[in-house]
């Protein structure tokens, strides 16, 4: 520390003599309403020396001899400005800037939109990064066309996104899954609601909250390095120049529910204290009631060598989601040269859901024991099925409301600092975060009956059906089941970041720094399953209870699908289970083994030079250490004799050394090359450490974690050229190529023999594969084609191979997630007040899950979504907006082994949304 200090204050020394001699330049620029400007390159051309703006348009020039200077100012799509500033040795000379839109097309300057606008804000960000990146940014009213964030990053080259309920929720990037990317809020990692692994749900997150996207393709030594795939950095709103108030007011339709959907955001954001203090406050808010229709089934091998189902569902939910969000950021400017930060940042989103399950299994022994009747083209009779229809609901209280609540919310709350100490630079944060996810008072009735008739339907196996022979029968069904179940899971990031940039050059930078981050992780669930006292005052079928018919003849994957009678959800949540009429149990087998703490700190530091070789060629040279120590501690549990065995600790630590370097050449301003050879790592899931057991004697199984898994580290090369268009476009093209190391995947293995809990077990864990090989290109094109018509197109293709799949090493398996093509388009037309735009998004189906057999492996299917929207300016400062989504109804589904054999298909319908957006500025 000492030597640190040492080294510190001798370089402020040298800097104080410098900035004796020289001046410092620092500004803004902005557009003509007063927004910034990120990516602008403002350049000095006399002593050969320049910067790049940051996300809110600042930028610093340091080291500038006194007198007079021509500043320009280069931005794609806006008029090049030149500018005359006067520089006073020994100060810090303010040089705000303000450009005005429009490009040269044939000699002609052009009208610039508002799409276009919010698209040169994006190229620029693109073209001045140090790395190679993708960036997507809002436009002027900054609310994109996509409901959450998931949804306008499937539009970048090399991303498909895994849906839920209709919405994209966990991001693949190039080809990797979920867990082997990053999401970070202003560059700090969102910590994660789900339960056993880092994914954050991006459905969480509206778009209206976020002012720019940028996906990091080749991490710099100075970002967090657990990013094989990629880091998503999501930029809010900070640094206003002056008053401003925006919003958006909407409502629409989904077709599926024939519901409304309500939207509302506001923007307010204002300069105070004679423009020292800038304060920036966004709201939103959205309430969608919606739902899918949804059919599931598991496929088996029988004794004939033909595949049949064992289970097969219907189910329906009917979902309400209400998306909240609040953001406020601080920035006070103490000087020219010395500014401090706070934001804070709230996302809360409930989900409230019933489902109607009917469910009909035990089929795998009827077809192998010969137990069906063979109606001809692959239809069959099945005599003695076991047949169950389920409601899923909550108690009903005003907040949970008969639904099962899903109530999850993450905060965020950073403070930070910018000081430019003469030549050096300083910039530090310390951030807290939290994310949760309450389910209280989750109930479960189900209805169940052994030797039922049934009908199966394997004729056409994309739909596969078991139901009911008779449908009267449904109301006969005795009572199964009742349970009240209650889970919370809570990720805690408490973590701090110092940063230096020192000149070592007239064309060099340094830049050391460090991090600590301290996390905590938590799941602590229970389940009680209740026994009515006296069954038939209870409701010994379901024909003595309160009860639906939920079949619905507009059922998306077919009128067949019929769900029958299921108990109602205002039955199930107001049942006093404390009243006495019930004798309650304490399940543990249901949640005790899957509880679990954990602690992991992790300590890192880098150091990079950043080197300006000549006015074309530049590098990045650097090295980041990381090093990581966990604690877990989970439970074990006895499923024969019904009781937990004590708690069960473990824990880890190691270190990751990590070079990288990035190549840059500028055939011109607007003309990149760039290749970047980088090192990255992914920590396993927490609860695949937990060092959990869960065992059957009698039944001869075994799950257990695995504290001693190794994380995954990557080594990465990437090549791109980009060429960027003064009409605000892009043509680029490049290759990628990943090597994974230690890469996790489920295992079971059949047989396995245990020193503590036996032997011939049939034993689960997650374990470390060999190495994996992944490697793919990515082209893009993105132009005004010929007046307001824009053309935008990506192509990315991925290919990957594993090595050290135990059981699987003589097949020829890609890594899970990897989907081999992807494809987006968008047809765009824009005059000074209308925009119409069609977009298509497609990607390939891809192993998601490997099985212990390729028979078993589940493929998520291929996807193929068409949007359009469009707006009207009424005047400056109204508009009309209009969005209609998912107009190929495009289902997510599943299928095992081969691609007509359906696991799961859920179909959404299509949705709707129009509305008004004001901006009012002052600036």
């Amino acid at each position: 520390m000492k030597k640190l200090l040492h080294t510190l204050l001798l370089a402020f020394l040298f800097s104080s003599v410098a900035i004796a001699q020289n001046g410092i330049i620092s500004g803004k620029v902005t557009d003509e309403i007063g927004l910034g400007l990120p990516g602008a390159t403002v350049f000095i051309p006399t002593i050969n020396k320049g910067s790049v703006t940051d996300v809110n348009g600042n930028y610093t020039i340091i080291e500038i001899p006194a007198g007079d200077h021509n500043i320009t100012v280069s931005y794609v799509g806006y008029k090049k400005v030149e500018q005359s500033i006067t520089v006073v040795a020994g100060q810090t000379t303010l040089g705000n800037i303000t450009m005005e839109p429009g490009y040269t097309q044939t000699g002609e300057v052009m009208v610039v939109g508002d799409r276009l606008k919010g698209q040169a804000k994006a190229l620029n960000q693109q073209r001045t990064n140090a790395n190679i990146t993708n960036v997507v940014s809002a436009d002027q009213v900054g609310r994109f066309p996509d409901a959450n964030i998931g949804d306008a990053l499937k539009r970048i080259p090399g991303i498909t996104i895994q849906n839920d309920q209709g919405e994209a929720r966990n991001i693949i990037i190039r080809g990797l899954a979920p867990q082997l990317n990053s999401v970070t809020l202003n560059g700090e990692r969102i910590p994660s609601a789900e339960g056993d692994n880092r994914n954050v749900q991006l459905d969480l997150i509206p778009s209206d909250m976020i002012q720019t996207i940028q996906v990091n393709k080749a991490v710099l030594p100075n970002m967090d390095a657990d990013a094989i795939g990629g880091s998503v950095n999501l930029v809010t709103r900070s640094e206003p120049t002056g008053q401003r108030l925006s919003g958006t007011l909407a409502s629409g339709y989904n077709f599926l529910s024939d519901k409304a959907i309500w939207t509302g955001s506001l923007i307010a954001a204002d300069r105070f204290a004679n423009g020292k203090l800038g304060a920036v406050f966004s709201a939103s808010y959205n309430n969608h009631n919606f739902g899918s229709d949804d059919i599931e089934a598991v496929w088996v091998t029988g004794d004939d060598g033909n595949a049949y189902i064992d289970e097969f569902d219907i189910r329906e939910y009917r979902v309400q989601r209400v998306r909240r969000s609040a953001n406020l950021a601080l920035d006070y400017q103490i000087n020219k040269n010395n500014k401090i930060f706070l934001s804070g940042t709230y996302n809360w989103r409930d989900d409230w859901e019933n489902r109607f399950r009917m469910r009909v299994s035990e089929l795998e022994d009827a077809f192998n024991d010969g137990d069906f009747t063979s109606l001809g083209n692959n239809k069959y009779n099945v005599s003695a099925a076991r047949v169950e229809f389920q409601t899923k609901g909550g108690i009903g209280n005003d907040r949970v409301d008969n639904r099962r609540l899903e109530d999850q919310r993450n905060r965020n709350l950073s403070l930070k600092g910018e000081h430019q100490l003469d030549r050096l630079k300083m910039t530090w944060s310390a951030t807290y975060a939290k994310a949760s996810e309450e389910r209280p008072n989750e109930r479960y009735l189900s209805y169940r009956s052994k030797n039922q008739s049934v009908n199966v339907d394997l004729s056409n196996p994309e739909f596969p059906l078991a139901i009911l022979a008779n449908p009267a029968d449904n109301a006969g069904i005795g009572f199964n089941e009742l349970s009240e179940q209650n889970g919370y899971t809570f990720d805690r990031d408490i973590n701090g970041k110092l940063d230096f940039a020192l000149p070592i050059s007239e064309n060099g930078i340094l830049k050391f720094g460090g991090r600590a981050r301290i996390k905590k992780k938590e799941r602590d669930n229970n389940f009680f399953a209740y026994e009515p006292t006296d069954e038939n005052a209870f409701g010994a079928t379901i024909g003595d209870i309160p009860n639906n018919d939920y079949s619905d003849s507009g059922f998306l994957p077919g009128s067949q699908f019929t769900a029958g009678v299921f108990a109602t959800p205002k039955f199930l949540g107001g049942l006093n289970l404390n009243s006495g009429q019930f004798d309650s149990e304490d399940i543990l087998e249901e949640y005790l083994a899957g509880n679990y703490s954990a602690t992991e700190n992790i300590y890192a530091a880098y150091a990079m030079s950043d080197i300006q070789f000549t006015n074309e060629f530049s590098a990045i040279f650097g090295l980041r250490l990381e090093s990581t120590s966990i604690d877990y501690k989970g439970y074990v549990y006895d499923i024969d004799e019904e009781e937990g065995l004590g708690e069960v600790e473990d824990s880890q630590s190691y270190t990751n050394l990590m070079p990288g370097v990035h190549f840059n050449y500028n055939f011109s301003d607007f003309s990149i090359l760039r290749f970047a050879f980088t090192n990255t790592i992914a920590r396993p899931n927490y609860y695949d450490l937990v060092p959990y057991v869960q065992f059957s004697a009698e039944d001869e199984e075994l799950e257990k974690g695995n504290p001693e898994l190794k994380a995954t580290t990557s080594m990465n090369f990437d090549l791109m050229y980009e060429n960027y268009f003064d009409n605000i476009g892009i043509v680029s093209g490049g290759v990628f190529y990943k090597n994974l190391d230690n890469f996790i995947y489920p295992q079971r293995v059949e047989g396995y023999n245990d020193p503590v809990y036996g032997n011939d077990l049939q034993f689960t864990t997650s374990k470390n594969g060999g190495t994996a090989e992944i490697y793919g290109l990515e082209v893009s094109f993105q132009r005004q084609i010929w007046k307001g018509l824009g053309l935008y197109l990506n192509y990315t293709y991925t290919g990957s191979n594993t090595t050290g799949i135990q059981g699987r090493e003589a097949d020829d398996l890609e890594l899970p997630g990897t989907a081999n093509n992807m494809f987006n388009a968008s047809l765009s037309y824009e005059t000074e007040k209308m925009v119409l735009r069609a977009s298509l998004n497609y990607a390939s189906d891809y192993i998601d899950e490997l099985g212990g057999e390729s028979f078993d492996d589940r493929y998520y299917d291929k996807q193929t979504f068409v949007d359009v929207n469009g707006s009207y300016a009424f005047s400056n400062n109204w508009r009309f907006f209009f969005e209609v989504k998912n107009l190929t109804n495009q289902p997510l589904r599943y299928y095992q082994g081969i691609s007509s054999r359906t696991m799961q298909a859920e179909y959404y319908n299509v949705r709707f949304n129009a509305g008004v957006k004001f901006d009012l500025f002052n600036n």
